[in-house]
Order: C-alpha cells, then sequence, then structure tokens
C-alpha cells in the first residue's frame, strides 16, 4: 500500500519537475547561404543584377574603344603620322583616366546596393520569421548564425537548420 501511495505522489508531482530540467538546444543557420538561395530570386536582386550587368556592358565597351584607338594609333605610327599619332595618344589617355574613374564609382555603387540589400528590413523580418517557425517546430531555444559566432568550434549538421529556411522562404514566395 506504502508503494502505491508513493507511486501516486511521485506520478502527481513529476509534471512540475519535467520543466525544470528542459535541456536547452541550441541550431545553426548559415545566413549568407541564406541570401544567396533565396534573395537573390527576389526583384530587388535581379535589378541589382541588371545593373551589375549593364556597368559591365558600359566596361567592355569603352575597354573596346580604347583597345581600337590604341590599334589605330599603332596604325597612324607605321604610316609616319606623328601628328595623329599623337592625338590618338592623348584621346587614349583621356579614355582610359575616364574609364578608371568609372569604374571605381560604379563597382562602390554598386556594392552600397548589395550591402543595403542584403540588410533590408522586409528580408530580415522575412528570414526571421521563418527562422522562428523552424526553431520553434523542431524545438530549439536558440538559433546562432554560423558565419557571425567565432565560439563555434564545431556543430552537428543535425542541427543545422539553414536549408529548412531556405526551403520555407521558397515556399511561402512561390505562393
Amino acid at each position: 500500500m506504502k508503494r502505491i501511495v508513493l507511486l501516486q505522489i511521485c506520478l502527481l508531482t513529476l509534471p512540475f519537475l519535467l520543466p525544470a530540467q528542459q535541456i536547452t538546444r541550441f541550431a545553426v543557420v548559415d545566413m549568407s547561404k541564406v541570401y544567396t538561395a533565396f534573395f537573390r530570386e527576389s526583384r530587388a536582386v535581379r535589378d541589382f543584377e541588371e545593373r551589375s550587368a549593364r556597368v559591365q556592358a558600359d566596361v567592355d565597351r569603352m575597354t573596346r574603344e580604347i583597345q581600337d584607338l590604341k590599334s589605330s594609333q599603332s596604325n597612324a605610327e607605321l604610316q609616319g603620322d606623328s601628328e595623329k599619332a599623337v592625338r590618338l595618344e592623348s584621346e587614349i589617355y583621356k579614355k582610359s583616366e575616364f574609364l578608371k574613374d568609372y569604374f571605381k564609382l560604379k563597382t562602390a555603387e554598386l556594392e552600397d546596393q548589395k550591402k543595403k540589400l542584403s540588410q533590408s528590413s522586409a528580408f530580415l523580418e522575412q528570414v526571421s520569421n521563418e527562422l522562428r517557425i523552424v526553431a520553434e517546430s523542431e524545438g530549439y531555444s536558440m538559433v546562432l548564425n554560423v558565419k557571425d559566432v567565432k565560439g563555434i568550434v564545431w556543430y552537428s549538421p543535425a542541427i543545422d537548420i539553414t536549408d529548412k529556411v531556405i526551403q520555407n522562404l521558397q515556399n511561402k514566395s512561390a505562393r
């Protein structure tokens, strides 16, 4: 009889003891991989890539113009037309300097735009919501960005929820 009463007491107190012994579970996510896999499909990123392609096309066009001018300068020198060769050399120098400045400026603009895209509050909010959903459904108490935390020396691939977050984001964007 004592055993039955003791067993009943244990069973009644067990639910109160379990929450005190809850184990904290961690997960990791690779935010750069999430960005690469999901965000690149957004309209803002497509605009960035189109702008980047236009800048590259302009650089290629200007480079070809400079190469054509150098070829014309060589021909002028071979024909003995030193006046034309000097004029072309001056034009080559001006265009080369313009190309250098243009490239620096456009590269800086593109880098700034890329940084703003990756820090977009709408994107970060969407990722944050998906991280929360995946973490809660998998029973994780904390999610760490594997690229930002220097204290992570090793982690099991079983706690990496990157692919689940990407899948959820892609599923929701397809709707």
